[in-house]
């Protein structure tokens, strides 16, 4: 099957791709193009995956970049392949054409971030720890560090679980309240002391209040659309051992 790769016109001419699971080498819970090393799916099958990803970037495998990602605001600069190395970081920036940067997600915000004028790119894993720690910020001051100007930044935040299917608890919403009392717009009221939680709207607001030039959400629910998007949560309610991960990459 051939590959599917969802773009943001919004990059621009940068080129890049949200992946979905279409295309993929990997079977059973991880049908699909499961680029998770950190999975329990066969890693010779996870490497399969991931060549073909480097292959429609038009990259060596070592070019495409990759971190351990732990849901913190880290931001990590690359200017030459890491050479199987994957620092402790969830976002990753460069100016270095040929260099491309991935990200996994699995209902997280993959954001992939574009300067062409400047010529410098970003890409951050955006959970709801990230975001609400700095991870956005932190990758458009990573970007100003390698000349761009935040105004003329554009980002894309591509398949993430949406508001109608990400049900959370009241001491959630606290450490939302403790940031900023207006968080609560970005949680409407569930089943008894349930809410839903906006994630896109959430990291779309924190870019546009750090002053990027233009950010959008590509529209896709990662846990609404199975044959598409693995989704940690999905795959938890269906009480699965495991699940696959998305990639989404950009590169100058």
């Amino acid at each position: 099957m051939t590959l599917e790769i969802l773009t943001a016109d919004i990059l621009g001419p940068v080129r890049h791709g949200f992946f979905t699971r279409r295309g993929g080498a990997s079977s059973g819970v991880f049908q699909g193009l499961n680029c998770g090393t950190g999975s329990s799916d066969q890693s010779e099958i996870v490497a399969i995956n991931r060549t073909r990803v480097a292959q429609a970037m038009d990259v060596s495998d070592a070019e495409l970049v990759a971190v351990y990602q732990a849901h913190t605001p880290d931001v990590i600069t690359v200017d030459t392949p890491l050479n199987g190395a994957k620092p402790k970081a969830d976002a990753i920036v460069t100016a270095t054409p040929g260099l491309a940067l991935s990200i996994l997600t699995a209902d997280c915000q993959p954001v992939l971030f574009s300067d062409p004028e400047a010529g410098v790119v970003g890409a951050a894993h955006a959970g709801w720890r990230g975001a609400l720690d700095g991870v956005l910020e932190a990758t458009l001051d990573a970007m100003e560090a390698l000349g761009s100007r935040r105004e003329n930044i554009n980002a894309a935040i591509g398949p993430s679980i949406s508001q109608r299917a990400y049900e959370v608890g009241p001491e959630f919403l606290d450490d939302f309240q403790m940031e900023d009392p207006d968080n609560t717009r970005f949680f409407a009221a569930g089943q008894d002391d349930r809410m839903q939680f906006d994630l896109p709207a959430y990291g779309l607001h924190r870019l546009r209040r750090a002053g990027i030039g233009q950010a959008e959400w590509i529209r896709h629910c990662t846990y609404s659309d199975p044959d598409r998007f693995y989704s940690y949560r999905r795959s938890t309610h269906a009480g699965e051992a495991d699940y696959g991960r998305l990639i989404s990459v950009i590169r100058l």
